[in-house]
């Protein structure tokens, strides 16, 4: 029985099993948690499997989670569908309709035409999902890495997502959520990556809009960057990479993809992150060596030997989950070995 977390250790659920729901999100339902993400189980190096679909866990106390199984299962007879294990799908992200109560998932898939959208939909969080728009452009446009939000006064939808690798777009939703509408907003135009932003992670806080993002730089870490808007839309304004004290700049080698507000704390931010590679060193001074060449001003760059550091193996990935703490308008995210939700008001 846990009673902390504990970010970067190995995380299992209540059958001891390593918990699978990576670059997802949380739901709470009647006060029930629901931690869905990418199931990672089989994507071993040499598998030639990326995912092997969407996995969901229950909590009431966001310590100690329980299997709910795969609510949205691979397809692994049908090559040419979205959820073939062998594609390239990631971060599902759930919206619940304000008024119908149903469940709408959008994914990603990376393919060899370019990323494409997915979108699913079902009665109840755990499934069963079916599709209703598949292998589609946003606004015509390659949607990577993204974030679905929804203005818990009005109920309209916003869909943040990287167009591969030029600009971040914030983009309205329909109102059933399962498309977008055209209307749209362009934010953090550059030139290539690792500074073209993706993994958007959202949150309102007092009044002001927040967007957490990372470099592109695939699974290795990189420095993530806070801005702020007084809009949805914008205009945003970058404030500081919420990891100060971290050396090697590596987001304390993880990725977010969500921040969730606890419904039942008057301030109590989490900050999701995915710390897909367990076996990179990012604290070795080669680390540090070479996020200072990775990151170097425009100009400078050179590519770093990524496929050298280590090999990519996210079926053993962890997380790293740590609270905000706010200064002024800034976002930081302090290193905790240990933390517990009972320690905030």
């Amino acid at each position: 029985m846990r009673t902390s977390i504990t970010p970067g250790q190995v995380w299992l659920d209540t059958d001891g099993k390593r918990i699978h729901a990576h670059g997802g999100s949380i739901l709470e339902i009647d006060g029930t948690f629901y931690w869905y993400g990418e199931n990672k189980e089989r994507s071993a190096p040499g598998s030639g499997i990326w995912h092997w679909g969407v996995r969901c866990y229950s909590s009431s106390d966001l310590y100690n989670w329980t299997d709910r199984g795969l609510i949205i299962p691979p397809e692994p007879d049908d090559p040419a569908s979205p959820l073939h294990p062998a594609t390239s799908m990631d971060r599902p992200h759930i919206l619940r309709h304000p008024d119908t109560g149903r469940y709408v998932c959008w994914i990603k898939v990376m393919s060899p035409v370019g990323q494409r959208s997915t979108v699913l939909v079902a009665d109840d969080i755990l499934g069963p999902y079916r599709v209703v728009r598949q292998d589609f452009k946003p606004l015509g446009m390659n949607a990577g890495d993204f974030d679905l939000v929804l203005d818990p006064t009005d109920g309209k939808g916003y869909h943040y997502f990287e167009r591969v690798h030029s600009e971040l777009i914030c983009a309205d939703l329909t109102p059933d959520l399962t498309d977008v509408t055209g209307y749209y907003s362009t934010h953090f135009p550059l030139v290539q990556p690792p500074y073209v932003r993706e993994a958007p992670a959202y949150f309102t806080r007092d009044g002001l809009h927040y967007l957490v993002t990372s470099g592109t730089t695939g699974y290795y870490p990189n420095p993530s960057m806070v801005a702020v808007a007084p809009s949805y839309h914008g205009p945003w304004r970058e404030l500081n990479d919420p990891h100060p004290d971290d050396p090697t700049r590596s987001s304390y080698q993880s990725q977010i993809s969500c921040v969730f507000r606890h419904p039942h704390k008057q301030d109590l931010y989490i900050a999701l992150a995915d710390r897909w590679l367990p076996r990179y060193g990012a604290s070795s001074e080669a680390a540090v060596a070479m996020h200072a060449e990775r990151f170097r001003p425009m100009g400078g760059h050179k590519p770093g030997p990524w496929s050298e550091l280590t090999e990519i193996d996210t079926s053993i990935a962890d997380y790293v989950w740590l609270p905000f703490r706010f200064e002024g308008e800034r976002a930081i995210l302090d290193w905790h070995d240990e933390w517990r939700i009972e320690d905030y008001a």
